[in-house]
């Protein structure tokens, strides 16, 4: 089952990662999205939580995502992590808009 939170700064990230983990998620249950890799990468990094990495796409997705837009790679993330592709095609669009998304999943 997952959990997917929209938040719009780093400081609500953080927020929210806090309210998950005393909810009973670990930090490896919880990935964080946000429209720049290097973005996404910096706040996983200081949140001490996870990015969508080659364990949860795949070689292949991995692969094809060197030749995907920004936006279908994102989407196919999101997908790899349980949304549908009506969730993922939402959920890309909160991060078009500068926001973050939190994924907690069990």
């Amino acid at each position: 089952m997952e959990n997917v939170y929209v938040v719009e700064n780093s400081v609500k990230a953080k927020d929210k990662i806090d309210q998950l983990t005393l909810q009973g998620y670990t930090k490896d249950e919880i990935y964080v999205v946000a429209h720049e890799e290097d973005r996404t990468e910096q706040l996983s990094d200081n949140l001490h939580v996870n990015e969508v990495g080659m364990k949860e796409e795949g070689v292949f997705d991995k692969i094809a995502n060197v030749f995907r837009s920004r936006g279908d790679e994102l989407r196919s993330q999101f997908e790899n992590l349980g949304l549908s592709e009506a969730e993922a095609d939402r959920y890309e669009e909160e991060l078009d808009k500068g926001y973050i998304v939190i994924v907690a999943k069990r």
